[in-house]
């Protein structure tokens, strides 16, 4: 053992700052395959709730305290926010430049970073990812003002709660930080990747379960760029053939697919191919395909 020592050199850390922001839309099967950029991000307030103490008494004593269920919440605040975004705000856009309010909220998933610094470099030792899952925002007040002699910009603000999804091996959860002075470098880039895409590659929030797995294991790249793993329709038979590939689950319209000849499509159907990464896997080249008959 040695003495313990306070805020010697290198040791003073601090965070500050919010950036690269970016909003996940979920498909029909609860997978968060599509991803925009959020400009103009300015402010993340994580509000935990819960883990509160319910004291019990037996035999004249108190027997044990129980803790209630923690929740996740926040405050997002904005300049302004992606398109996409209003459908989670119960907005509807009928044809463009329309917005309905009132409408039903669609649940989102979230990714922002924030920096970490010390007294010796600054602000730039590194870096947290914030990853939020499930999250609904809840309508809030938009203060419209006149023009004056000083002037500001318009700050959106909105309330979000979360509903926690599975993690193997832990408790459900619907947040997580990852701390890129401790994490591999090479498995962090890697997942970057994936949470930001890359030329023909879609953008993507893995599950927590999947996000483990990436920063404790290597990753098999799988290219899907290669005809050969790539699906197939036959406009003679109308026929949608999925290949085989190791370390891919095929998706057609929000279901799971086993690989192969699927069956022939009826006139006017759609088929929506969505193509994702196993666990240990990761994704090269297009993951999703529409064919129409």
């Amino acid at each position: 053992m040695t003495a313990l020592t306070w805020d010697g050199a290198g040791t003073r850390l601090y965070e500050t700052g919010v950036d690269k922001g970016v909003l996940y839309i979920p498909d029909v099967n609860g997978i968060y395959n599509t991803g925009f950029a959020w400009n103009g991000l300015t402010t993340v307030t994580e509000s935990p709730s819960g883990a509160e103490a319910s004291a019990q008494y037996a035999d004249n004593m108190k027997y044990l305290v129980l803790v209630s269920a923690e929740d996740f919440g926040a405050t997002i605040e904005a300049f302004t926010y992606p398109e996409e975004f209003a459908q989670c705000d119960g907005s509807a856009t009928p044809l463009a430049g329309l917005r309905l309010g009132q409408q039903a909220r669609k649940s989102f998933g979230m990714c922002y970073r924030t920096k970490i610094g010390d007294d010796l470099v600054g602000s730039d030792k590194g870096y947290k990812l914030h990853l939020i899952y499930g999250a609904m925002a809840a309508p809030t007040e938009k203060a419209y003002a006149t023009v004056n002699d000083s002037p500001e910009a318009i700050t959106f603000s909105w309330e979000i709660t979360t509903t926690p999804v599975v993690t193997a091996g832990y408790k459900p959860t619907a947040s997580i930080t990852i701390d890129s002075t401790k994490v591999d470098p090479t498995k962090l880039a890697a997942l970057e990747l994936v949470l930001y895409g890359t030329a023909g590659v879609d953008p993507l929030l893995p599950t927590p379960t999947a996000v483990i797995a990436a920063l404790t294991t290597t990753l098999t790249a799988v290219d899907l760029g290669t005809p050969a793993n790539q699906p197939t329709y036959v406009a003679g038979t109308h026929i949608v053939t999925l290949p085989s590939v190791t370390g891919v689950t095929w998706y057609i319209n929000g279901i799971v697919k086993t690989a192969g000849a699927q069956s022939a499509m009826t006139t006017g159907q759609v088929s929506n191919i969505v193509a994702v990464a196993n666990t240990g896997y990761r994704l090269v080249g297009d993951t999703d395909w529409t064919f129409n008959y």
